[in-house]
């Protein structure tokens, strides 16, 4: 049986308001980041959710385990600080939207090599053409 959740953080991100929506899917952890601009009401909000969650851009699924939280606060204190050396800062959130990022970023890159290219072979064919008409003893 499929077990979804999901959930929305809005927060201020300098100069902007922001909101995150993260959704789990069977352990996977989908996100996509939303600009606000102005501080959103509780009805756009939920506007937003209703009206355009199905448009919103998620990023590929990345593993999430929810984890049981220890009882002794220093036990979690290192635990904390032994995870933070070995993933890095950042939420799964967070490290999801970077590697959208990531991904968005090779993609444009292809894209404009191609279309560089694509432009390249135009100007050749144009510089061709009017090679041959000068040669045509007109």
């Amino acid at each position: 049986m499929d077990k979804v959740t999901g959930r929305l953080i809005v927060f201020f991100d300098d100069p902007f308001w922001a909101g995150v929506f993260e959704r789990t899917v069977d352990g996977k952890l989908f996100v996509c980041k939303v600009i606000f601009g102005a501080e959103p009401t509780d009805a756009e909000v939920y506007e937003l959710a209703l009206t355009k969650y199905d448009r919103l851009n998620f990023s590929q699924g990345v593993d999430h385990v929810a984890k049981e939280i220890a009882k002794n606060p220093k036990r979690r204190q290192r635990e904390a600080a032994k995870a933070m050396k070995t993933s890095g800062v950042g939420t799964k959130s967070q490290q999801a939207l970077q590697m959208q990022r990531e991904e968005m970023k090779t993609e444009r890159k292809h894209d404009s090599i191609e279309r560089r290219l694509a432009e390249q072979e135009r100007k050749f064919e144009l510089r061709q053409q009017k090679r041959k008409e000068k040669h045509k003893g007109h």
